[in-house]
């Protein structure tokens, strides 16, 4: 009885995967045919070379994130290549287009990608550190584009409240992040074991909390160790999202449509809150063109722009996806990510080991 409620389990699971993206692609499906292939068509004709310009201006984007990346190793990196650490951000971003697991599996193959040259104690250190600076760059852009979308879009009473509640929101947090940080609060690590006092889940817990404490550790003490490559992570962090408006702007002006870079950035803002809501589908399928119709539409562009604009950076996403996918085969085919070499003790193996859990869902057993 026990196997055949575990084989049903596992059956409920798999239909759960399936049925999640295929919905995704239904309704990007769906979308396409509501707004029209044709028009949609004459839209991407209307980009031309454009899109080509798109996708030089990703791999740039590329380049700034691995060198953000990069900022964060407190270690000796002499011996870490440049083009190592590109490889390993455009293999660790190919993964993480398959939503929340796929960033936290993409995550720990770019630390698995730098554990040849690089202590695997530092390079957990600097994914946790990297990730929190990008998420807290990430908010203030939301704040700013739900702001100009204030400013520019003819919002009704109830859309306003909505969206001030919104910013106050992300406003607390970034206040309350930013607070913990200078007071040296353990806000994750006390909160996982709030958690884990619930019934069942401290086995669960316990397992991943050697990886939130020294993820936490190294977040609290970046700043105070390395105040030089705090700001330089932060710069370059920004620049990463300022990439992202000027993408924006670049598809809209190559489509004719003619748009403000507050506009823009109205645009931007608005769209990583809608990264935020589809995360849970890989690849943010269907919603991230929904999405972006919508939020074309509050402020006065057309729904057909809207999805094109969308297919566009689509399409930038996926080419520097399928490099990532062709860079991790390469390796794969050197020498396999798992078997690099460790530069470290044994606690630096134990604690990549439960990184290695922690992102996959295994038991630390």
């Amino acid at each position: 009885m026990g196997c055949l409620v575990t084989k049903f389990r596992y059956l409920l699971r798999i239909v759960f995967r399936s049925f999640v993206p295929l919905l995704g692609v239904s309704l990007l499906g769906y979308t396409v045919f509501r707004t029209g292939p044709g028009a949609v068509w004459k839209q991407l004709q209307a980009m031309g070379w454009g899109l080509v310009v798109i996708i030089v201006l990703g791999g740039f984007s590329q380049i700034a994130k691995a060198w953000a990346c990069r900022q964060t190793l407190t270690c000796d990196i002499g011996a870490l290549s440049w083009s190592r650490c590109f490889v390993a951000q455009l293999a660790a971003d190919a993964v993480g287009q398959l939503g929340f697991a796929g960033k936290l599996l993409g995550e720990s193959l770019r630390v698995s990608m730098l554990g040849a040259t690089v202590p695997l104690a530092d390079a957990i250190s600097s994914s946790a550190v990297d990730g929190g600076l990008h998420t807290f760059t990430a908010a203030v852009v939301t704040v700013l584009g739900i702001t100009a979308t204030l400013l520019l879009a003819p919002l009704s009473e109830t859309l306003r409240v909505y969206a001030l509640v919104v910013v106050a929101l992300v406003i607390t947090v970034v206040a309350l992040a930013a607070v913990a940080v200078a007071s040296g609060w353990q806000l994750m690590g006390n909160a996982a074991r709030a958690i884990g006092r619930l019934p069942g889940l401290y086995r669960f817990v316990a397992s991943k909390l050697p990886i939130i404490d020294s993820a936490e550790h190294n977040l609290l003490t970046f700043y105070r160790e390395n105040p030089a490559a705090f700001y330089a992570n932060l710069t370059l962090n920004s620049v990463w999202h300022a990439m992202a408006i000027m993408e924006v702007y670049l598809i809209l002006h190559f489509m004719g449509t003619k748009i403000s870079v507050v506009g823009a950035c109205a645009l931007e803002g608005l769209t990583k809150m809608i990264n935020l809501i589809g995360v849970v589908s890989p690849g943010n399928f269907g919603t991230y063109e929904g999405g972006n119709i919508l939020i074309t539409n509050l402020l006065g562009v057309s729904g057909t722009t809207g999805l094109t604009l969308a297919l566009c950076r689509r399409a930038r996403a996926v080419f520097w996806a399928a490099v990532g996918a062709a860079c991790v085969v390469t390796v794969k085919r050197g020498r396999p990510a798992a078997n690099f070499e460790v530069e470290g003790d044994d606690e630096d193996l134990s604690l990549h080991n439960t990184h290695i859990r922690a992102v996959s869902g295994a038991s630390c057993d």
